[in-house]
């Protein structure tokens, strides 16, 4: 199946018309801006961890609503779960500024200035209906 290495949780969080994304400071390959995101712990859903990350890199609290879809991602390798989340609190801030070096809120239009490579369809999808309703 997958590797050896933890999955990792990656959190769609969607808010009026924009989607957030950090930048990593330490980008992976091609991997520059992403969706908050990082190692499900033991013990821990997919959902709790996407909630988790989002907290710590960013300050924002969020409520994971339903599972997007995974993958081994194709640049990484990692088996990757995308959560669709929903803001409830705090305000969107670089919270973990060694893991984090810069956020946004991005429009539909602007994800591929952000993300050229694509998004994983089922994420696309998500954010086709989302952003563009």
């Amino acid at each position: 199946m997958f590797g050896a290495q933890r999955a990792v949780a990656a959190a769609v969080v969607v808010r009026g018309d924009r989607v957030l994304l950090v930048r990593r400071r330490v980008e992976e390959g091609a991997l520059s801006w992403q969706f908050p995101a990082g190692k499900i712990e033991p013990g821990e859903t997919p959902g709790e961890a996407a909630a988790r990350e989002t907290e710590e890199e960013t300050g924002l609290l969020v409520v994971p609503q339903s599972v997007l879809g995974q993958r081994a991602h194709p640049m990484t390798g990692r088996e990757i779960h995308y959560i669709a989340c929903h803001p409830v609190g705090g305000r969107a801030v670089v919270a973990s500024a060694d893991e984090v070096a810069e956020l946004t809120w991005t429009t539909h239009g602007e994800i591929p200035q952000y993300v050229p490579y694509g998004l994983f369809e089922p994420v696309q999808d998500y954010l086709d209906a989302a952003l563009l309703s």
